[in-house]
């Protein structure tokens, strides 16, 4: 059978940060680690999607603890104001899934001027974890999940150049960049840890061909393009439900057996059972690692710092 949602242990105890928690694979994450009883904290950008997201959560666990905190990673200032709304509420944190994220996308540039796709699924989740960080680094075993896709390996690393395409722009070449980025930020932050001996822990996790929201909003954002067309139906009708595509992610967060640096997936590529995946395209990885620091730190303007707390 594999590992299924019946097999992540008890969560009580236990907060929670899942992005993109009002749809798709972030509401499966959020409503799976409740019904085990962790306090979800759902940082999302649609608010009126995100309290009905609460109602359908507590229709299937009603003791559910949620709790809603507005988050556009389109926007540095939103980030902020999140991540501080977070910390106010929370001295640790024990988990962090960064899930959310937009897919093969007309050219668009978020309101600081950052190319949508990158912006979003990798700059954004750079600034919310590099200030989550002190909550989750006095945490004992506390987790960084971050989602990527089997997409991955269509990207190129990020070009400290030209982050952001300009004049070399399509949707799938900046949706495989961000993917890239994703996984090389998964990575790459649990090198980090492991230099600075902390207790957190990085893991990445792709949910395969999964028939979600993101499909369509990828169709509606490309105007309707016939590659995203392709894709939705493709999901529609070949992939697996939001429910079995949330797996991977939700085995990375919780299995007490993963480890810091391992990567979950399908078993069948796009299809299956949670596995651990082996870590491909190691040549160069560490410069790709390096590039996307440097171009991180640069556009956002905001440093990872791995030293634990005082008082931790």
């Amino acid at each position: 059978m594999g590992w299924t949602a019946t097999d992540i242990p008890d969560q009580h105890g236990r907060t929670a940060v899942v992005t993109g928690a009002n749809g798709g694979l972030g509401l499966v994450t959020a409503r799976n680690l409740a019904a085990k009883g962790a306090h979800v904290v759902m940082a999302v950008r649609n608010q009126e999607k995100a309290a009905a997201a609460v109602e359908e959560i507590r229709a299937a666990v009603p003791n559910a603890s949620l709790e809603l905190v507005a988050l556009d990673l389109s926007s540095q200032v939103s980030v902020k104001e999140a991540a501080g709304e977070i910390l106010a509420a929370h001295d640790s944190l024990d988990l962090l899934v960064n899930n959310a994220g937009v897919m093969a996308i007309a050219e668009t540039r978020t309101v600081d001027g950052f190319e949508m796709q990158f912006g979003v699924d990798h700059l954004g989740h750079w600034t919310l974890t590099a200030l989550l960080l002190p909550a989750l680094l006095r945490t004992p075993g506390s987790r960084i999940v971050t989602v990527t896709s089997t997409a991955h390996h269509m990207g190129r690393p990020v070009d400290v150049a030209n982050p952001h395409l300009k004049g070399r722009y399509g949707p799938w070449r900046a949706y495989g960049q961000a993917k890239l980025a994703n996984f090389h930020f998964g990575l790459g932050l649990q090198r980090d840890l492991e230099r600075a001996g902390a207790h957190t822990v990085s893991l990445i996790a792709h949910p395969g061909l999964s028939d979600t929201d993101l499909q369509t909003v990828s169709v509606e954002g490309s105007g309707g393009g016939a590659s995203q067309r392709f894709s939705h139906a493709m999901a529609r009708h070949t992939g697996m439900s939001a429910d079995n595509g949330a797996l991977p992610q939700l085995r990375a967060a919780t299995d007490p057996a993963a480890k810091g640096g391992e990567f979950y997936g399908p078993v069948f590529v796009n299809n299956g059972a949670p596995v651990r995946k082996p870590i491909l395209r190691r040549f160069g990885m560490d410069h790709a690692v390096a590039k996307l620091w440097e171009v991180s730190e640069r556009e956002t303007g905001v440093a990872l710092d791995l030293h634990t707390p005082a008082g931790a």
